[in-house]
């Protein structure tokens, strides 16, 4: 039986445009039904995700051993097949013709936040990038990478983003935990808002308290003060000898 599941398994994979949890694979085992064989499903129908998970672990062995082209992953909660890296040469130009246009850089940047910082507002979004970010929101919503979760505590109730399952397939990542550095990243990011707090804090505190500063154009503004020079000489209303032999002839 295992090695007949095993290969219905890698069909229903193979088929799939999507990954598949357990939970599904055994959905899809439950309700598969043959009119012509019906003693062929029969026996799937009651498979439980701990049997599915055990076969698809070895699937995952196979594949490995055998260097096949292509792997099993686990990928978003789920199992997925994909080819290997090692192909991308000969796969980029098919792919390039049927998956959409790539990702633009102002929509990656906007979606590395929204991952690590959800759930975010479009306004702390527009905050942190410096720009209006409602294009690439859009953007990111028609390709379901991100969604609404819901609203924050701020003033006006504000929605708040953050990303999808499909964003999690997109990247080929097991969770949120899988992204490089993720958690060091938030930990950072929460120090970093916190240390701004903390400074604006004490710059106002510092400001109130602060006594009135002497500055050069400060002091130009006040009234001209006098000053008695000791070295300037006293007015000589006396004639000198000179003056008075002149006076004489």
């Amino acid at each position: 039986m295992t090695l007949e599941l095993k290969h219905i398994l890698e069909a229903v994979l193979f088929s799939a445009e999507r990954t598949l949890t357990t939970k599904e694979i055994r959905a899809i085992l439950a309700e598969a039904n043959d009119e012509d064989n019906p003693g062929m499903t029969q026996p799937f129908r009651n498979m439980r995700e701990s049997q599915i998970a055990t076969v698809l672990e070895e699937l995952k062995i196979e594949y490995d051993t055998q260097q096949r082209a292509f792997h099993l992953v686990e990928v978003a909660g789920g199992w997925r097949l994909v080819s290997r890296p090692d192909y991308a040469p000969w796969l980029k130009r098919l792919l390039d013709e049927a998956r959409p246009h790539r990702l633009s850089q102002p929509a990656l940047e906007t979606l590395s936040i929204i991952a690590l910082r959800q759930p975010i507002s479009r306004a702390d979004i527009a905050a942190i990038r410096g720009v209006e970010v409602d294009g690439v929101i859009k953007t990111l919503l028609e390709r379901d990478l991100i969604t609404i979760t819901g609203k924050s505590d701020a003033p006006g109730r504000p929605m708040v983003y953050g990303t999808t399952q499909k964003f999690l397939e997109h990247f080929g990542l097991p969770s949120l935990d899988d992204m490089p550095k993720a958690a060091e990243l938030r930990l950072q990011a929460a120090a970093l808002k916190t240390a701004a707090q903390i400074t604006v804090a004490e710059t106002s505190a510092s400001a109130d308290a602060a006594p009135e500063a002497h500055t050069p154009a400060a002091d130009a503004a006040k009234p001209d003060a006098v000053v008695e020079d000791d070295d300037e000489a006293e007015p000589d209303d006396e004639p000198d000898d000179d003056d008075e032999e002149d006076e004489q002839a």
